[in-house]
């Protein structure tokens, strides 16, 4: 008996892919943190507050339209009865 998922291959590989973006997006956020005794002004990094949120969006969104895009199943079209 063969299992059927709700989702295709496709659907699968680019969920992947998404995940990896956000996963970049997330450590490209990171960075050394000030502490009480000494400030670290890379804080304040182009990388840190405006490039790695936009990765980590366009990640996100990938993921909607992974989610979104209808899997092609062989013999799953249902003829219309009438």
């Amino acid at each position: 008996m063969k299992r059927e998922f709700a989702f295709s291959r496709l659907n699968f590989v680019l969920l992947a892919i998404a995940m990896a973006i956000v996963v970049v997006g997330m450590v490209l956020m990171a960075g050394d943190a000030s502490t009480a005794e000494r400030f670290n002004p890379s804080v304040f990094a182009a990388q840190h507050i405006k490039a790695a949120p936009l990765i980590c969006l366009f990640g996100y969104l990938l993921m909607i339209v992974a989610i979104l895009i209808p899997s092609k199943r062989k013999g799953t079209e249902e003829s219309p009865k009438q």
